[in-house]
């Protein structure tokens, strides 16, 4: 039986009386009530607590705070043969939950020519941004945010960024950061699963026009939209220039893609790499290794002109068919 609880004092008195399970879960309302028992499962609408007697149901809107006995911190185990995590029995919060959680974990990348974001995705300071952010530059430098003991966040700008790999298909990059003090960096896990799936609650962190550690939150719209060959997550998260390379992550605190473009002039139209080439990039990273001195390492060259057609008038040389406009105006563009 489930019960649902808003705003009754008096039910959630009764339910207080009930014989409660071990387990030490807190659900706080803001009436002022609390609610012991062991949190089953949460979104961003609504918790299911198990009180022993029932299961009870609380919107998100009525409740202050849950406190879990375990934490909300998984245990995270890092693969053997990879750089990247993944995690077991993470928790479905909501995105303001998540990114007090996982938020240090994205990062700002800035070159000479521009800036974008990024996701650290182990202890030892490995992150991901996209190809794009990076291309063609040797100067990186990253901005992280470091949590604190007071429960703040310290800004500190790394100089010393190395670019590990770079794939230009796919438009991803792998850049090693050094902490400072020699210390393990925040980290946030990529999706075990291809789970993803329509409709889906995501949001993305990242640094819109240089607007830093900005959070906007959407669903998936499909997980197999096709660009230029490859199969993109499109979602209605707002995906600005600057957002490039950061996170698009589930309410579990999963990176399932990595932001990389939008249509220009268009709304609610956002593109993100899925999870699974990001594993496979970092699986295989030695096959995209950077090298400076190599004029075919990390550099994007521009596509070759059109092929001219005889008799075919040059304002149709692109090859399209003038009835649906210049199709460079309909591609989606990546944000820089």
């Amino acid at each position: 039986m489930i019960c649902r609880v808003i705003r009754m004092s008096v039910v959630v008195a009764s339910v207080l009386s009930f014989a409660l399970p071990a387990a030490g879960d807190t659900v706080t309302l803001k009436s002022g009530a609390s609610i012991s028992g062991s949190v089953l499962k949460r979104n961003d609408r609504h918790v299911w607590i198990d009180v022993g007697a029932n299961v009870l149901s609380f919107e998100m809107d009525d409740v202050e705070k849950v406190e879990l006995a375990k934490g909300d911190v998984a245990k995270v185990a890092t693969k053997q043969d990879s750089l990247f995590s993944v995690a077991d029995e993470l928790p479905e919060l909501p995105p303001k939950e998540q990114a007090k959680r996982i938020g240090p974990a994205v990062i700002k990348v800035s070159t000479p020519a521009g800036l974008g974001s990024g996701v650290i995705i182990n202890k030892d300071g490995f992150a991901i941004t996209n190809a794009h952010v990076v291309q063609g530059e040797t100067s990186l430098r990253a901005t992280v945010w470091f949590a604190q003991d007071d429960g703040t966040l310290k800004r500190v700008d790394i100089d010393d960024v190395e670019l590990v790999a770079v794939n230009n298909h796919v438009d991803l990059a792998l850049v090693k950061l050094k902490h400072p003090d020699g210390k393990d960096f925040a980290f946030a896990p990529l999706a075990k699963l291809e789970s993803v799936g329509v409709g889906e609650t995501v949001f993305a962190i990242g640094n819109p026009l240089g607007l830093e550690r900005t959070l906007t939150q959407g669903v998936v719209s499909t997980v197999s939209r096709n660009v230029e060959g490859l199969t993109y997550i499109q979602t209605d998260t707002a995906i600005n220039p600057g957002n490039s390379g950061g996170p698009l992550f589930n309410t579990r605190g999963e990176v399932v893609g990595i932001t990389n473009m939008g249509i220009l002039g268009a709304e609610a139209l956002g593109f993100a790499i899925p999870g699974r080439y990001v594993k496979d990039f970092v699986r295989n990273r030695e096959a995209f290794a950077f090298d400076k001195n190599n004029p075919n390492s990390g550099h994007n060259y521009p596509k070759p002109p059109a092929r001219r057609t005889f008799g075919v008038a040059p304002e149709l040389q692109d090859g399209s068919s003038g009835a649906g406009g210049n199709p460079a105006t309909t591609t989606p563009k990546k944000p820089s």
